[in-house]
């Protein structure tokens, strides 16, 4: 056991985590004891464990199945970052409550009719040369054959664009590599037109079809009238992958139920499950996008559907764009290698994954080598001719990921639960890992990409049973985390998943990310451009026009104006939202109790709300984000009256007012600490100034906020001295404590900026300093010494100068300071603090390093 713990303890080390006295072996292994954790345990948390302030190095985005939105979480860390909303309303982020998003929601209505749920199941990233780009995200909704674009500028829901001729889809949304188009592909076969057609007229009239959508990419949206689709027999088409490399203009689509089979249990027939499964294959669909896009553009070759271009099958056979080739049956997965050359695919009925070369699919194509056709005149290619091997996996192979190492992928085995690792080019096994449990999808590190980084899989668990407390009925399901570093993949972490069926995830490196931290001031965000309702500071104002009534109101810490908004019952309100804030993280929500609205702005964001309002009565609204201090007193009063009703006035109930003296010296106090707290803030932008704060960006950004609340302040200040001018002392008063709102803001940021600036352009520090920081900041000295002030212990500033031989002093004092307690000097500090230094239990490496440290305040003391 104390071999594994050394080891374990030189394994925290190494992942960069600090190890120290405290957390000595002793203790570990008695934390072990109780916790009934094993060495493998212990060494699992250390791969994902992420101390606070630490970053992922994957963001992976996930499906959120039946509830219609997109998951966000990190790996190794498996720490949920955000939900998005997609094609259902999400009210944390106002998604579907305020107007700009209601506009992107009402995209996603099929022929007249609003769409509540959404089914999201294969998300995608925007490719370069079939590398992934973190600018925009693709995902299909099965339920409702549609798709979504998120922007990745800002994790929002930008667009959503609803297929003209599908009934159903699975097979969205794949990516062609430099994002040329997305790709769709139908599930079960029905009619292209939105009429009836009997059963019986199934493979006469039903058809599938792959919709090619056009991706405008310098705009970030689908371009659906330069996007076409391919009309398919009535077999079930599955899912797609597009090649790449050597494949490139190829795309592959997998199907099943090629027996055309059309069920009817309730007649007494056999149901689908039986009916679908009885070939020994399927087919899967090869074709060329860019011969079908220059087919697209010729009337000739292609029926018009519901205003959609659809070319035809045998416009397509003719010009030599479409093939068959056999597949196991019933498959449901097909992968293009990152080379492009080979192309895989499971069978769930089947033990093996197949893999077939592309350089002899291409060969058979050119040679028009063709084992005959099928009932709509598609060619069918030689499933031996076109094969380069198949191996024997396991039961229910379905989809696969790739390596960073040449010719190794994950393959996921449903009925086995397992993830099996094998040479798709030397066609041989070579590792396998147990899920729990029925694992659909997996991911690998970009592994569908060209450049795939491996490293972590992703399990995605349909089952979870007994991994996790029970919660009733309905399970959460388990995604996995494995380390696939090594030669033998190690399982490391369950994570419980509770929204939907999270269907299938991709991942990227956290580097391909830049979203914005903050929006420019008075950014639609589902459009990216400026709103014509922003409004600013001084800008604000009630509007009417009969009966209605437009506000155009700002929020920012911490008030919202206007605060009172007084209406008619029946009016036809309209409220545009500013966030005035332009410091990162100070979101503001929006909501009105009683009337269903809510509305979340972050940073620069303008958003609207519209409501009529046909409730008598008062209704607060207030800012739902905590964004400060004075949060809760962030509202005000939606006051809705009924015109035809006369309403007695109770002024005569109003509380008596304070004396005149009383008045004076309360407006005395707040003065003072008015001038008070101009003083601090004089002297952190003297500071400031001095060192020329411009020259380092992020404190830069910080000080202009701090000055945009500053310059509120003489606005403020004129009002109150007007008040008091006139005799208003109690008006006064409250302005002035408005005055004094705006300096706390000011001063708040201003010291942040303060203190970011010294720690710039402080001397470098050395190894052993920054070690010492980290040892200072893990031990929990900060919770009783604050650098360069006094606070529930002494500054530690010039510590090691306070003592004869002060490195040893201040170095055996940290190691046992107990020993110190009755010194004359240590006596003292402990009666002025009334608390006694604890022994933090520091190892000799440690204290040696936190003397470094405060050598290093010294030096820069003067900062």
């Amino acid at each position: 056991m104390q071999k594994f713990l050394n080891s374990c303890i030189a394994g925290i080390a190494l992942l960069g985590l600090s190890f120290s006295a405290a957390c000595s072996a002793s203790d570990l292994e008695q934390v072990m004891k109780e916790r009934g954790l094993s060495e493998k345990d212990v060494l699992a948390a250390a791969k994902t464990y992420q101390p606070s302030g630490r970053k992922d190095e994957f963001i992976v985005f996930s499906s959120g199945g039946q509830s219609g939105q997109i998951l966000v979480y990190g790996v190794p860390s498996m720490r949920i970052y955000k939900y998005i909303g997609v094609f259902t309303p999400e009210p944390w982020q106002g998604y579907g409550y305020d107007d700009e998003s209601k506009a992107v929601l009402k995209q996603g209505a099929i022929r007249g009719k609003e769409i509540t749920w959404g089914d999201t199941h294969h998300p995608n990233f925007t490719e370069k040369n079939g590398e992934y780009v973190g600018d925009y995200l693709f995902i299909n909704d099965k339920a409702n054959p549609r798709i979504a674009v998120v922007n990745l500028h800002d994790f929002e829901t930008t667009q959503i664009v609803v297929n003209p001729i599908m009934k159903s889809e699975h097979g969205g949304s794949f990516i062609t590599p430099n994002s040329e188009y997305v790709i769709e592909a139908s599930q079960y076969a029905a009619p292209l037109d939105n009429n009836y057609h009997s059963i019986d007229d199934y493979e006469a009239v039903y058809r599938g079809a792959i919709t090619f959508w056009k991706f405008d990419y310098p705009k970030g949206k689908i371009d659906e009238k330069a996007s076409f689709s391919l009309e398919l027999p009535p077999y079930w088409q599955d899912l797609s992958d597009a090649g790449k490399g050597e494949s490139f203009g190829w795309a592959f689509t997998n199907s099943i139920n090629t027996e055309m089979y059309t069920g009817g249990i309730e007649k007494g027939l056999p149901p689908f499950e039986a009916g679908a499964s009885r070939n020994d294959t399927d087919f899967m669909h090869v074709y060329n996008w860019q011969i079908l896009e220059k087919l697209a553009k010729d009337k000739k070759n292609y029926m018009e559907i519901n205003g959609h271009r659809v070319i035809t099958i045998k416009a397509a056979v003719d010009a030599g764009a479409l093939f068959l080739i056999p597949e196991s049956k019933s498959p449901h997965g097909i992968d293009v290698t990152p080379d492009g050359r080979y192309i895989i695919i499971g069978g769930k009925l089947d033990t093996h994954a197949s893999v077939y070369d592309f350089r002899k699919i291409k060969e058979l194509i050119d040679k028009k080598d063709f084992a005959g056709t099928d009932p709509y005149g598609i060619p069918i290619l030689d499933m031996k001719k076109a094969l380069h091997g198949q191996v024997e996996l396991g039961l229910g192979p379905l989809h696969n990921s790739f390596d960073s190492k040449d010719g190794i992928v994950y393959t996921s085995l449903y009925v086995d639960s397992q993830i099996i690792k094998w040479d798709y080019k030397n066609l041989k096994v070579l590792d396998k890992v147990n899920v729990h449990y029925n694992i659909g999808h997996l991911d690998t590190m970009e592994g569908k990409s060209s450049k795939p980084v491996g490293k972590y899989a992703i399990a995605l668990d349909k089952l979870s049973i007994d991994r996790f407390n029970p919660v009733g009925p309905l399970h959460p399901q388990n995604h996995q985390l494995i380390d696939i570093s090594g030669a033998k993949m190690d399982l490391i972490y369950d994570m419980p998943i509770p929204l939907g069926e999270p269907h299938d995830v991709v991942s990227i490196a956290a580097s391909k990310l830049s979203p914005a931290l903050t929006y420019n001031m008075g950014t639609n965000s589902r459009t990216g451009k400026p709103s014509p309702y922003v409004t600013l500071a001084g800008q604000e104002r009630i509007e009417r026009n009969g009966k209605n009534v437009t506000v155009f109101a700002t929020m920012i810490r911490s008030h919202i104006n206007p605060e009172h908004i007084e209406v008619n019952k029946g009016d036809n309100v309209t409220i545009h939202l500013t966030n005035l804030e332009r410091a990162q993280d100070e979101t503001h929500g929006f909501g009105i109790d009683l009337y269903n609205i809510h509305a979340s702005l972050e940073p620069g964001k303008t958003a609207s709300v519209n409501f009529v309002a046909d409730m008598e009565g008062i209704f607060p609204y207030y800012c739902t984000e905590f964004c400060s201090a004075l949060h809760l007193e962030m509202m005000g009063y939606l006051l809705v009256k009924d015109p035809n009703k006369k309403y007695e006035s109770a002024k005569g109930n109003k509380l008596k007012a304070l004396s005149p003296e009383a008045l004076k010296a309360e407006y005395d106090k707040v003065i003072a600490t008015n001038k008070a707290t101009d003083a601090v803030i004089q002297e952190v932008v003297a500071y400031l100034k001095e060192k020329h704060f411009e020259k380092y960006p992020k404190v830069k950004e910080q000080v202009e906020d701090a000055l945009d609340q500053y310059s509120k302040i003489a606005e403020v200040k004129k009002k109150a001295d007007e008040a008091y001018k006139k005799g208003d002392v109690n008006g006064a008063i409250l302005w002035e404590y408005q005055v004094w709102q705006y300096m706390v803001k000011t001063a708040d940021v201003g010291l942040r900026a303060k203190n970011n600036l010294a720690k710039a352009i402080a001397t470098p520090m050395s190894a052993g300093a920054a070690k010492g920081e980290e040892a200072y900041l893990k031990g929990g000295c900060n919770g009783c010494h604050v650098i360069g002030q006094v606070s529930s212990g002494p500054d530690l500033t010039g510590v090691l100068l306070r003592h004869e031989n002060g490195e040893k002093w201040v170095a055996d004092f940290i190691k046992d300071p107990a020993k110190f307690y009755e010194n004359d000097y240590v006596k003292a500090m402990i009666n002025y603090f009334n608390l006694r230094m604890p022994n933090q239990h520091m190892s000799d490496e440690e204290i040696k390093h936190i003397i470094e440290y405060l050598k290093w305040i010294d030096e820069n003391a003067g900062l």
